[in-house]
């Protein structure tokens, strides 16, 4: 009786574990890789004529390109608290990028649900390799919020060459590229408990300026380029130095491109390619040129001689939330379960990723968990309708080098910007007819622009209030 009790026990164990082991497999990996300040035009899948990224290309050619994927802020740390937590800057205080000399001691809140954290309890290995930029102390560290191996940085910036990285929970200075010292360590945790899926997070520092140096082979590849110029007849734009920007900053997307398909190549070796979701983006967008601008959301002007400046923003500042500042890359695949060759138009923002993930692995939100983006898998797969508007909001306090609150709502005809601190900066362009956003009609007289004007007031006012922002009016 004891031998019968004792096989039954051994044959359970057995199907529980091989039931295990199936459901493992069945779930699908997550490869999430995020650019620093990396736009959407800086993709020759995009259009860009003289980026050279094949690899990104393959992504998108092998599955989705979502062309009007935005951030909720144009910088740094609000645009992560999104991608990791499906909420606005604004609903957990983190309004601008966190300045490590001016105050370290701030972070994302520990209690604030993200998903790494779900993943991680559902028996997911998680990683995040690179940038983190949430908090410096212990209390912030990326291990609170779920990511079970860490290796990179916890500020906002780092050198391109022999940077300083967190190892092991030392942090230690490094020999080579980071971009490419991040892709090494990536490559290594591929290969951890094999049979266990995974989830990591390789979040480069590249393109962040400064662009350079760059490796070898991406220098040589861009040494001679003579690049085009974005709104080449803006006044006093400093063509020269937007050249040499842009022949740096295109020869540094290069160097994540080639890391990328590292990666991918990895993923081929070790059979994972068909079930691992993986998705491509940046924290947000950027200006080289653009407007007569550099930079994102924080911009200065890239001219040769600057307008005015007011009491809130110096003469060498542009706050803004153009598109440029706004539209992230965004590619997706899962030959598993997303259809190849797709471009989707509908728009998508970082507030998605997390309630994507979750339908993705068949995890599900705890209830009373606040989030604000929405699932988008069936619109990668092109199943079923998408009953979501194409409406935007996003949020940018600007609390350093300048000072600016701004609040944007977004359609598909109109976009509004308003500037609770500095009234005298809203703008409105008509997007149907002015794409490019090169005519402010905050002051029209059109009937049309007036009516604009008003209508997207109120829908900011009121994603203020539902947000609790700090400054609604």
């Amino acid at each position: 009786m004891a031998n019968c009790k004792w096989f039954v026990f051994v044959a359970s164990l057995l199907l529980w574990s091989s039931l295990s082991l199936a459901a493992d497999a069945a779930r699908p990996n997550i490869l999430f890789i995020v650019a620093d300040d990396q736009a959407e035009w800086a993709m020759s899948c995009s259009g860009h004529p003289e980026a050279k990224t094949p690899n990104m290309d393959r992504i998108a050619r092998e599955g989705v390109r979502l062309t009007n994927c935005f951030t909720p802020t144009p910088v740094c740390s609000p645009s992560r608290v999104s991608i990791l937590t499906s909420r606005y800057g604004t609903e957990v205080g983190i309004l601008d990028w966190l300045n490590p000399n001016k105050e370290p001691e701030r972070g994302l809140d520990p209690k604030t649900p993200a998903w790494p954290k779900l993943l991680a309890a559902a028996g997911y290995r998680t990683g995040l390799i690179g940038k983190w930029h949430l908090g410096l102390t212990e209390e912030f560290h990326p291990s609170v919020f779920g990511y079970q191996h860490f290796m990179g940085f916890r500020g906002g910036g780092n050198s391109p060459r022999n940077p300083s990285l967190e190892i092991e929970g030392k942090v230690q200075k490094a020999e080579g590229f980071i971009v490419d010292l991040l892709t090494d360590d990536a490559l290594k945790f591929l290969l951890r408990e094999p049979g266990r899926p995974f989830a990591l997070s390789l979040h480069f520092r590249e393109p962040h300026a400064p662009y350079a140096p760059v490796p070898e082979s991406e220098q040589q590849a861009f040494a001679g380029l003579d690049p085009n110029v974005p709104n080449p007849d803006f006044p006093k734009l400093d063509v020269a130095r937007v050249k040499k920007l842009t022949r740096e900053y295109l020869a540094s997307v290069a160097a994540i491109d080639r890391n990328v398909g590292r990666v991918l190549d990895e993923l081929d070796r070790l059979k994972l390619t068909d079930n691992t979701l993986v998705i491509f983006t940046s924290d947000h967008g950027y200006n080289i040129g653009h407007h007569g601008i550099l930079h994102k959301g924080n911009a200065a002007w890239i001219l040769t001689g600057n307008p005015p400046g007011t009491k809130n923003v110096p003469a060498a500042h542009r706050p803004n939330m153009f598109d440029t500042s706004l539209r992230v890359p965004a590619v997706i695949r899962w030959p598993k379960s997303i259809p190849a060759g797709r471009v989707v138009s509908r728009t998508v923002t970082h507030l998605d990723w997390f309630p994507t993930l979750l339908e993705a692995t068949g995890i599900a939100l705890p209830i009373g968990t606040t989030i604000r983006g929405r699932s988008v898998l069936n619109l990668l797969r092109g199943e079923g309708a998408f009953d979501r508007s194409d409406d935007l909001y996003t949020e940018f306090s600007v609390q350093h080098t300048m000072r600016a609150d701004m609040r944007c709502y977004r359609t598909s005809d109109w976009k509004l910007k308003r500037d609770f601190l500095n009234t005298d900066r809203n703008e409105l362009y008509d997007l149907r007819n002015d794409p490019g956003e090169t005519t402010n009609l905050a002051t029209s007289d059109r009937p049309e622009a007036k009516a604009a004007f008003a209508k997207l007031s109120k829908l900011i006012q009121q994603q203020m209030i539902e947000l609790g922002d700090p400054i609604r009016p």
